[in-house]
């Protein structure tokens, strides 16, 4: 390694940090508010503790796309949910592109061919990682310290699309809504 593919390493590692003081809509069971970068480490824990009933899976191209997923946040932050447009993912590539430039071509040509492949839900890894990223979400939104005013009921049908098909997800999915709802009529959000 070069001094200068050094030095573009660091950088990019410096500027990824922004990850940890970058925010999410959902709190922790704290009442903080989550980072990205916490978001992502417990995507990560999920498919090393799932990876044994996904079999199929390549476990490390797996985390490879979960660690990369929400990589482009790191500049423009996260958008929630509810507010997404469909710029966000332009957004986030340029936002990507910016956060690559100084790492070696080969590793940055990498890093983008995971990125979008996430993005695409192309492979079983990625449809796999999107399906995770959205139980996540729903996982730490039903354990979080809310505030009084949080939307529960928006989990409901949060990401559907991205947890059908596949039994291991749906059967997360069905204890994840049944906590949903539970946690609704606690919130006195009461329609079924």
């Amino acid at each position: 390694m070069t001094p200068d593919e050094l030095n573009g390493l660091l950088d990019f590692l410096r500027q990824a940090e922004r990850l940890k003081n970058t925010t999410r809509t959902a709190y922790t069971s704290e009442g903080r508010r989550e980072s990205v970068a916490e978001h992502t480490w417990r995507l990560c824990l999920m498919a090393l503790v799932l990876a044994p009933y996904a079999p199929d899976v390549d476990f490390a191209r797996l985390i490879k796309i979960c660690l990369v997923h929400d990589l482009g946040e790191a500049l423009s932050g996260d958008i929630p949910a509810p507010l997404q447009t469909g710029d966000k993912t332009d957004r986030e590539r340029r936002d990507l592109l910016t956060l690559l430039a100084p790492l070696p071509s080969p590793l940055r040509g990498e890093i983008l061919a995971l990125w979008e492949e996430y993005e695409q839900a192309a492979t079983p890894e990625a449809r796999l990682a999107k399906a995770l990223d959205k139980l996540e979400t729903i996982l730490q939104h039903n354990q979080g310290r809310n505030p009084d005013d949080f939307d529960y009921r928006f989990n409901l049908e949060y990401g559907r699309r991205y947890t059908s098909g596949d039994p291991l997800v749906e059967a997360i999915r069905r204890v994840l809504d049944e906590e949903t709802k539970r946690r609704a009529r606690k919130a006195g959000q009461e329609r079924d």
